[in-house]
C-alpha cells in the first residue's frame, strides 16, 4: 500500500537528480561561453559519480538487507531503484548528446578539436608513437588472468581497457587488464605544441597494446569503468580512537561493492557478460554510452587559456572597512571590527583579505591569548591551518575542531589534524555521533580595557580556494554576545557543556530544529492575528518533513513563503490545498549558490538569520550546525536584496511548478533575454569603487 502522505513529498534522489538535470542545461545553454560549457558538463559527471558512490551505494545497501519500508515519498527500496536508474540512463543518454552532436562540433568551430585514430597526420602518429615509448609504455601495468592470476581487483572510478588475448601457438584465450593513469593527462596533446589538437588517452594505449603484450594476439578491447560503494558507516560508540577507526574504515572504501558499471556502447554482448559476472554487477546497473568514458576529465579542456571562451574575467573587492588599512597592521584590523560588524558576501568580498586577513592577524598580533577554529573543509596549503600552527608555536592558545568525518576529505582532514597537534595546537573532533559542520573562528584578544574577543561565523568553509567560486555570506564581529555565544559552544565542543543557552546562535542539535519551527509558527499566528507576515528562505537543501509540514500550515493559512533552493527539495509548490502559497526557485551560475539565509517577517521586525545548516534530518539532528541572528539594518537590507533577486520574476532561475517539475525561465514578457541574479551583483560590484 502506498504511503498515504506521499503525495506531500519529492523522493529525496530524484529531486537530487534535477538537481543534476538543471546543470546539464548549463552544459546545454547556448548562451553560456563554450568552455564554461564544458565544465558544467565535467561537473554533472561528478554529480553523478557521488551520487553512486553514495547516495545509490546506500539505496543498494537497503535492497540486499531486505528492507521494504516506504520512504515519504511513497516509494519501497526495489521500486526506488528502478526509477532512479531509469531516469539516470536517460541523464546519461542526453549528456552524451550534448557533448557529442553540440559541444565537439562547437569546439572544432573554434579550434579545439577531439581526435580519433583516423583523423591523425602522419607526423602526429609519429610524434605520438614516440610519446607513448617514452612517457606512457614505462607507466602501464598490463594485469592478466588465468588459473596462476585471478580477476584483478578494480578500484572504484578507474578508467581500464579490457583486452581479449589469443596465444597464436595454443590458441588459447586470455583476458587483462590495463588500468589508464590517473597521473597522465586525460587528453593527449597531438604534437608538441599542438593548437588545441586532442585524443583520448586510451585510445593512444589501445593503438599500442602490442608492445605491453609482445607475441600474443590482439582480439579486441575496450574501455570499461567501476564506481563502488564509498559510504562508510562508523560506529563511533565502539571505538576508543576514532582517528585509527576511520583510517581504518578508508582502507577498506576502495574494496566497497560495485554499484555501477560504464561501458562503451559497441561493447560485445559476450564480453560485458563475462565482464558482468566477474564484478558481480546486475545488468540493470551497466550504463552504455559513447565513448570517450569519464568525462570528469573534460575539466582539463575546460581550463584552457582562451578568454573569449570563459566567463568574462571578475576579481573579488576589498570592503571598504579594510581598503585603507596597512598590510601588517594586526591593531588596525581589529580595531576595524570594534568599529561595527561587518557582513561578507563571497566570492564578490575577497575572502584572503578578509577570513584570512582575520586569522593572520591573530596569528601575528602578540595581543592575542588564544584562537578556536572548526575547520569542516580546507584548501591542501590552506593559510588559515598554517596560521594556526603558527599561532601554537608563537605560545598562544588555539583550538581546532576538525571534522575528520567530512566525506571524501577525510584523510586530508587526518593530515591537517596530526600536523597541527605536532605543532601544540589543541585538537578536537567534535561531539560523539555528530559532525561539525558549523563554520566559527574566535580570537580572545588582551586589550588596554580588559579581554575582548572577535569572531567569523560564515556560511560556507574555510577554504579559500573554493571562496572564490562559493557563493557564502559571512559576518566579522566584535560583538560580546555573539563572542560569548561562541565561547560557549567551543566550550561545548571541546569540553562538557549540555545545557549551554545563547544568545544570537540557533545551534542543532538541540536549539536550531525548534527555532525555525517556533518561528514559522510566529509567522502563522501573526498571519492570524492581521499583523505582517511571511517566510523567505535560501538554501542548498530541503528534505526535513516535519519542517516541510510546518510551511505547507503556514501556506495553508496564508502565509507567502518565498524559498530558494538549489539542490534537493522535497516540498512540492503551488499544489492546491497544500502548497498553493509557496514559490520555490533555484539559482544556478558560474558561482556555486551554497549560502543558507533564514529571514522571517515577524510582525514587521525582519529577522535573518545566516549560517550553515540546510534543513535536512542530518543538519538538525547528526549535526553540530549553527545560524546567527544578523542586527544591522544596513545587513539586513543586504539580505533582502540578494533573496529578492533570487526570487525575482525579472531575473532567470528555475521554477518549481505542477507540484515538482522544474522549468527554466530564461526570456521575459517581450523576448528579452533575463540576466540571472549572480550577473547582477557582478554588475553591481563592478560598478562600485574600489
Amino acid at each position: 500500500m502506498a504511503n498515504p502522505v506521499a503525495s506531500r513529498f519529492t523522493d529525496r534522489e530524484l529531486s537530487w537528480l534535477d538537481f543534476n538535470q538543471r546543470v546539464l542545461e548549463m552544459a546545454e545553454d547556448k548562451d553560456i561561453p563554450l568552455l564554461e560549457r564544458i565544465r558544467f558538463l565535467a561537473i554533472f559527471t561528478s554529480n553523478l559519480d557521488e551520487f553512486f558512490m553514495v547516495r545509490v551505494a546506500s539505496l543498494k545497501r537497503k535492497i540486499e538487507a531486505g528492507v521494504a519500508n516506504v520512504n515519504s515519498a511513497g516509494y519501497a527500496p526495489r521500486e526506488q531503484m528502478k526509477v532512479l536508474l531509469e531516469r539516470t540512463h536517460e541523464l546519461v543518454e542526453r549528456q552524451s548528446k550534448c557533448f557529442h552532436k553540440t559541444l565537439i562540433p562547437e569546439l572544432s568551430k573554434v579550434g579545439v578539436n577531439f581526435l580519433t585514430w583516423d583523423d591523425l597526420s602522419e607526423s602526429e602518429i609519429v610524434y605520438l608513437q614516440d610519446l607513448f615509448t617514452a612517457k606512457i609504455y614505462p607507466v602501464l601495468t598490463p594485469l592478466g588472468v588465468d588459473p596462476a592470476h585471478p580477476f584483478p581487483h578494480i578500484s572504484g572510478l578507474s578508467l581500464n581497457i579490457g583486452i581479449q588475448l589469443r596465444n597464436p601457438e595454443s590458441q588459447e584465450e586470455f583476458f587483462a587488464r590495463v588500468k589508464i593513469p590517473l597521473n597522465l593527462p586525460r587528453f593527449i596533446a597531438t604534437a608538441e605544441g599542438a593548437k588545441n589538437r586532442y585524443i583520448p588517452l586510451e585510445i593512444l594505449i589501445g593503438k599500442n597494446l602490442g608492445q605491453l603484450f609482445p607475441g600474443m594476439e590482439i582480439l579486441t578491447h575496450y574501455t570499461f569503468r567501476l564506481t563502488r560503494n564509498q559510504d562508510m558507516e562508523l560506529d563511533e560508540e565502539e571505538t576508543d580512537d576514532i582517528l585509527l577507526t576511520l583510517e581504518k574504515e578508508l582502507q577498506k572504501r576502495r574494496f566497497g561493492p560495485p554499484v555501477r558499471l560504464e561501458v562503451p556502447l559497441d561493447i560485445p554482448s559476450k564480453i560485458l557478460s563475462d565482464l558482468a559476472y566477474e564484478l558481480e554487477i546486475d545488468e540493470s546497473e551497466i550504463i552504455k554510452y559513447q565513448e570517450p568514458l569519464d568525462l570528469t576529465g573534460l575539466n582539463q579542456i575546460a581550463d584552457l587559456e582562451i578568454s573569449n571562451l570563459k566567463f568574462p574575467p571578475f576579481s573579488s573587492s576589498t570592503p571598504p572597512q579594510f581598503a585603507e588599512l596597512e598590510d601588517d597592521s594586526p591593531e588596525e584590523f581589529f580595531a576595524a571590527l570594534r568599529h561595527g560588524e561587518i557582513l561578507l558576501h563571497h566570492p564578490y568580498d575577497s575572502f584572503t583579505n578578509t577570513v584570512v586577513r582575520f586569522l593572520e592577524s591573530a596569528t601575528a598580533d602578540p595581543h592575542v591569548l588564544a584562537i578556536k577554529q572548526t575547520l569542516y573543509r580546507t584548501s591542501g596549503d590552506s593559510p588559515i591551518v598554517n596560521a594556526l600552527i603558527e599561532a601554537a608555536e608563537a605560545g598562544k592558545q588555539v583550538l581546532a575542531v576538525v571534522e575528520i568525518r567530512a566525506r571524501f576529505d577525510e584523510m586530508a582532514n587526518m593530515r591537517w589534524a596530526r600536523k597541527l597537534e605536532d605543532a601544540g595546537v589543541h585538537v578536537v573532533y567534535g561531539l560523539l555521533g555528530l559532525k561539525t559542520h558549523a563554520k566559527l573562528s574566535l580570537v580572545v584578544r588582551e586589550e588596554p580595557s580588559g579581554i575582548r574577543r572577535y569572531c567569523h561565523v560564515g556560511t560556507g568553509n574555510y577554504n579559500p580556494k573554493t571562496a572564490r567560486f562559493y557563493d557564502d555570506f559571512g559576518l566579522l564581529s566584535a560583538d560580546f554576545s555573539l563572542c560569548d555565544d561562541l565561547t560557549k559552544l567551543f566550550n561545548q565542543l571541546s569540553g562538557f557543556a549540555p545545557s549551554t543557552t545563547y544568545a544570537r546562535l540557533l545551534v542543532a542539535p538541540k536549539t536550531l530544529r525548534s527555532g525555525i519551527l517556533a518561528r514559522i509558527e510566529n509567522e502563522i499566528h501573526n498571519h492570524n492575528a492581521g499583523k505582517p507576515s511571511g517566510i523567505r528562505f535560501k538554501l542548498n537543501s530541503l528534505l526535513d518533513e516535519e519542517i516541510i509540514e510546518a510551511l505547507y500550515k503556514a501556506s495553508n493559512v496564508g502565509v507567502p513563503v518565498k524559498l530558494v533552493v538549489r539542490g534537493i527539495c522535497a516540498l512540492k509548490a503551488g499544489v492546491p490545498g497544500l502548497s498553493e502559497n509557496i514559490v520555490v526557485r533555484s539559482v544556478l551560475g558560474r558561482f556555486l549558490e551554497h549560502t543558507r539565509i533564514y529571514n522571517f517577517a515577524a510582525a514587521g521586525e525582519n529577522e535573518y538569520w545566516i549560517g550553515s545548516a540546510d534543513l535536512m534530518h542530518r543538519n538538525l539532528d547528526r549535526r553540530i550546525e549553527s545560524l546567527i541572528r544578523v542586527e544591522r539594518s544596513d545587513h539586513k537590507l543586504e539580505l533582502d536584496q540578494a533573496l529578492s533577486e533570487d526570487l525575482s520574476d525579472d531575473l532567470s532561475t528555475w521554477h518549481l511548478v505542477e507540484g515538482n517539475n522544474w522549468k527554466r525561465k530564461v526570456s521575459g514578457a517581450s523576448g528579452n533575454k533575463l540576466q540571472t541574479p549572480q550577473e547582477v551583483m557582478i554588475n553591481r560590484k563592478r560598478r562600485l569603487p574600489s
